[in-house]
Parts: C-alpha cells; sequence; structure tokens
C-alpha cells in the first residue's frame, strides 16, 4: 500500500463567481430556459450585479482551491476545497452568492423590494443569510429592499449559526431564522405552500415579491465554476477522466460540476461521479444501484454481541460496520426520495462512477488517517472527532478510501474529492434560541413574514 503524502501543491482561485461572471449567467440563462416555470411565482432573472468594486468585494468570499494529496494504493487523490469563507465553512457560500447576487440586480435595475424564502437543514440557511449580511455590508443594497426568512428543523438549531442578521434587532427581525417542530419534508412543504398561497398577496399590498430559492435551477449555475476552475488550472485527466467523489443529499453540487463541463465542451472526457450518503437517507445509491430508493434494498445487518456493532458482508457498496442500521451520522443529509437521482443516474450510467453509503463507525475507524491525509491542506479535520458539525469532508474521504481498498475505484483513477463542508464547534458562534422565530404552518409563516417587512 501507498501511504498518502503530504500536500505537495495548492492552486487557490481568487473569488471565481467575480472571475467567472460571465459563463455563470450564461449557466443561469441556458437552466431557467430548461426549467419548467409555469408554478414558479417570481423569478429576478439571469443577470449579477456589474463588476464594480462593491460587488468584487461581496463575491470575494467564494474562493477555492485544488491540492494534491498524494497517492493511495495507485489511485491519484486531490482536494477540491470549497470551505474557505469564514462565516459558513460549506460549499453553499457559492451558490448563495449567485442566488443573491441575482436578487441583488433586480432590486438595483426595477427598485422592487425581495425576501428570499427557502427552507434548510442548517447550511443553506447560514449561507444566505451570510450573502444577504455581504451584500447589505458592500452597500449594493438596502436592508429594507433585501430580506431573508429561512425555515429549518428545530432539531438543527445546534448547527445554525449566530451572525450581525441575528444579532442587530432591526435586521434579526427583518430576517427571521424560523423553527419548525417537524423533519425536514415538512419543513420545505411548509416554505412552499407559504411561498404559493402569499406571494400575490405580498406583492400586491406590500410591494415585496417572495422567492422561494429551494430550486435546482437556483444553484447549479453557481457550482458549475467547479468545472470552470479545474478545466483552467488541472493538468488533463487520463481518457478515461476524473473522477468526483461528493457527500450528497441531491446532489446540486456535482450537477453544476457536471453543467460547466458541459457548457465549457472543451472536447476533453468528461467527469464521472461517485456519490457517498449516509445510513439515515442513502436514497440516491439505493436508487443507483437497484433502480429505485427502497431501504429493503440495504443489506441485512446482524448485531455482534462481541463488539456491539450491526455487521453486513453481502454487499460493500453500504457499511461493513454500523453502530446502528438507521443512524443519523449528520442531519444536513436529509432529503428523501430526491428528484435529482434519475438524472445521476443517467449520467454515471453512461460515463461511469459509483456510490456508497458510509456509516458514523467507519468514520472514526479511519478518522486518523483521514485526518493525516489532510494534513498538509487547509480544509483539515480537528484532533477530536466530536468537536465536528458538520461531517461532509469527513465522509468524503473516508469513503473513497474505503472505495478503494474494496476494488470498487479502479486501478489509475485520478480521483478529486470534493470537500464540500467541514466546520467545528471552534468556527462559529450557535444561534440562540431567543433569536429565532416558530411557526407551524403555512399560516403561522405569513404573519411572521408580514412583521419582518413593516
Amino acid at each position: 500500500m501507498t501511504r498518502p503524502v503530504a500536500l505537495v501543491k495548492e492552486i487557490i482561485i481568487k473569488n471565481p463567481v467575480a472571475k467567472y461572471r460571465d459563463e455563470i449567467e450564461r449557466a443561469i440563462q441556458v437552466v431557467c430556459e430548461r426549467t419548467d416555470n409555469s408554478t414558479r411565482v417570481f423569478d429576478p432573472g439571469c443577470k449579477l450585479p456589474e463588476l464594480d468594486d462593491a460587488a468584487k468585494a461581496f463575491f470575494s468570499a467564494s474562493d477555492i482551491s485544488y491540492s494534491e494529496l498524494g497517492d493511495y494504493r495507485g489511485r491519484r487523490l486531490r482536494l477540491l476545497d470549497l470551505t474557505y469563507n469564514p462565516g459558513t465553512r460549506t460549499t453553499k457560500t457559492l451558490a448563495s452568492l449567485v442566488i443573491v447576487g441575482r436578487a441583488v440586480r433586480h432590486i438595483q435595475d426595477t427598485g422592487a423590494s425581495v425576501m428570499i424564502v427557502t427552507p434548510s437543514s442548517a447550511n443553506k440557511a447560514t449561507a444566505l443569510r451570510d450573502s444577504v449580511w455581504r451584500a447589505i455590508d458592500a452597500g449594493l443594497v438596502s436592508p429594507r429592499r433585501l430580506s431573508i426568512m429561512t425555515v429549518v428543523p428545530r432539531r438543527s438549531l445546534p448547527k445554525l449559526w449566530s451572525s450581525p442578521l441575528s444579532e442587530d434587532p432591526l435586521l434579526r427581525r427583518r430576517n427571521p431564522m424560523v423553527l419548525h417542530g417537524g423533519a425536514g419534508a415538512a419543513v420545505k412543504s411548509m416554505a412552499l405552500d407559504f411561498t404559493g398561497t402569499y406571494a400575490k398577496e405580498f406583492r400586491e399590498q406590500y410591494g415585496v415579491d417572495l422567492w422561494h430559492t429551494l430550486n435546482l435551477a437556483n444553484y447549479m449555475p453557481a457550482d458549475s465554476v467547479r468545472a470552470y476552475g479545474e478545466q483552467d488550472c488541472l493538468p488533463s485527466p487520463s481518457p478515461r477522466g476524473r473522477l468526483h467523489v461528493h457527500a450528497v443529499s441531491s446532489a446540486f453540487g456535482l450537477l453544476g460540476h457536471n453543467l460547466g463541463s458541459m457548457l465549457r465542451g472543451n472536447g476533453g472526457p468528461m467527469p464521472r461521479y461517485w456519490l457517498v450518503q449516509h445510513l439515515a437517507t442513502p436514497d440516491m445509491v439505493l436508487s443507483l444501484n437497484h433502480g429505485q430508493a427502497d431501504r429493503r434494498h440495504l443489506p441485512a445487518y446482524e448485531y455482534d454481541r462481541e463488539t456491539g456493532l450491526y455487521r453486513q458482508h453481502s454487499d460493500w457498496r453500504y457499511p461493513i460496520s454500523t453502530f446502528d442500521p438507521d443512524e443519523v451520522l449528520d442531519g444536513t443529509f436529509y432529503t428523501q426520495n430526491p428528484s435529482t437521482s434519475a438524472t445521476m443516474n443517467g449520467i454515471i450510467g453512461e460515463r461511469g462512477g459509483g456510490g456508497i453509503v458510509v456509516s458514523l463507525h467507519e468514520c472514526l475507524e479511519r478518522y486518523g488517517q483521514a485526518r493525516a491525509l489532510l494534513a498538509g491542506a487547509r480544509a483539515s479535520l480537528p484532533a477530536d472527532p466530536r468537536d465536528l458539525r458538520e461531517w461532509s469532508l469527513a465522509m468524503a474521504v473516508t469513503e473513497t478510501l474505503n472505495a478503494i481498498d474494496r476494488d470498487l475505484i479502479d486501478p489509475g483513477d485520478d480521483i478529486v474529492i470534493h470537500g464540500s463542508g467541514s466546520y467545528t464547534v471552534h468556527d462559529y458562534q450557535p444561534l440562540a434560541v431567543g433569536r429565532t422565530a416558530t411557526a407551524q404552518n403555512p399560516a403561522e409563516l405569513a404573519g411572521i413574514a408580514r412583521d419582518a417587512i413593516q
């Protein structure tokens, strides 16, 4: 076995949203043309702010980098670090800057007011709120013209970040963080029902457009910069194309990378994708491997009295060992049966790739090795895994190593691990429950929104 080596090279792409602004606008246009807009109550258009100093400062949180991690058992490993923004430590920054940037441009061009509405398990809410604050702080927009209401499951409270939008009394009222007692699906339906039911009232009575942003079309264009940076900065891969590994809930990031690769159309090999999920929501991997997201396709786990673990040895695409076959490793990954599965199945079926499911026990079992592999990179793991609050990076690295050891990934593959999120208890101040509101239905959500815009 070839031991991983320390970082030998890092390529940082400064402010890629500004760098690739024109290509992002083109991607927005392409995606919007392909999307059914019949049920959309509001869309701000495809334009981003002109690149003056204020806009460049606003977009500057979008830095990304590609790092060499060395070889592991004949496979070349690289890290795509998407965690540069200290206000989020996740890739959601990229899409959030573009979403907020589109709202800002609409406001600048029309003088209208916009309230962004989004459900989230935690990270999208943090990133969108950070971007709204950045736009206000940069002087691109007035806080009376742009606001955001985020709807999050109550159980996600420990992962929510405090920010100026929550600490300043006026901004807190205008930008409510709403907790809901239900699961992720309930949060999504409530936010969508609120927007569909009350959009006309808010536009006609208050002059505010409600923009429900949880839509694949709003996320893919920003993530296309992953492909632009790769094509511009990394040497040509093997004729098979690179394999991209990503811990996913709905695979918005990989679909964005794929969009960018297709729009560039440089004639080179197309990327292949490897999905990583956890046992609570393995639906994309189940759909990929078995044609349907049915938990009955998970292998049968047997309790091992000697170790206290549950084990299976029938299918290496699923955890060999786990503390609990129904565990929730990270609540950020909460989407069940995502609509994106069919598209990813088609891409992987055509080009190659695969998917694998990880357990907490496997992450802990390989934690020291994963931490050593990342030792030379900027996106590292803490010495104590109990400090982690976002497991995306740890999941992706763990299952890259597991998939290689199980010979699920071919020898000689050129692998890019997408470091889509990693933060610890020391990276943020948790949002206090007193800084939040509570709603159990769309009508209560409407009352909070009315108070916010007064």
